[in-house]
């Protein structure tokens, strides 16, 4: 059964050139996965906002787990904690628009 997550991110102040070079290494490693990037979005990261939205999606549980563990994304750990003050993960369902 696929996933579809929604994942919210929020940049450490001053870092959201970083946060955004972070997330374009590590989302490229979602289709050796057997995921995809459905969507990526930004916003300006004011006043409580995320600076970048992103739906992903993965065929099994498992293949999430596998991106999660995978040696060259947990390898930027470091890097992820200097530019990312905060990430949420929602599971959602994607729903087309009114006919």
């Amino acid at each position: 059964m696929s996933l579809t997550l929604c994942v919210l991110l929020w940049a450490r102040p001053g870092a959201e050139d970083g946060l955004i070079a972070y997330e374009n290494k590590v989302l490229d490693l979602v289709p050796g996965h057997g995921g995809r990037v459905l969507q990526r979005a930004r916003g300006g990261g004011a006043d409580g906002q995320p600076l970048e939205i992103q739906l992903l999606e993965f065929p099994s549980a498992a293949a999430l787990d596998a991106y999660m563990k995978d040696d060259r994304r947990t390898s930027l750990a470091a890097e992820r904690d200097r530019v990312i003050a905060r990430t949420d993960v929602i599971q959602v369902q994607l729903v087309s628009g009114p006919a």
